[in-house]
């Protein structure tokens, strides 16, 4: 009987350092998931920082930067405003000289729908 007891503790302590070891083990996949995921978490930082880069050299390159294409929108805005001044200017006098005519020279009629 001592020796049944002594083979079933025995049995328990192997269970025991077993379970500790299979614990253990699963602690170090753990702790290698968890790394591998945070340097894949770098690397692709990493990789996006530079695809970014890239896409912002390849856009000055052949987009010009946002500066460029408002200062562009800037000087093209201001040329349409002048050339309207411009027109205005030829123009006015002739307007004016449309308009004083037909407040001036009124002919009256009698409206078409008039009966009379």
């Amino acid at each position: 009987m001592a020796t049944q007891t002594q083979g079933i503790q025995q049995l328990l302590a192997a269970e025991k350092k077993a379970a500790d070891k299979v614990a253990e083990a699963r602690k170090r996949k753990a702790r290698r998931l968890k790394q591998a995921k945070e340097e894949a978490q770098s690397e692709i930082e990493k990789y996006r920082e530079e695809r970014e880069r890239q896409f912002k050299a390849y856009e000055s390159q052949h987009l010009g930067s946002r500066d460029d294409i408002a200062t562009k929108i800037d000087i093209e805005t201001t040329k349409r405003i002048n050339a309207m001044n411009q027109r205005v200017d030829v123009n006015k006098e002739q307007v004016i000289q449309n308009l004083l005519g037909m407040v001036n020279n009124v002919e009256p009629r009698l409206h078409k729908n008039y009966r009379g």
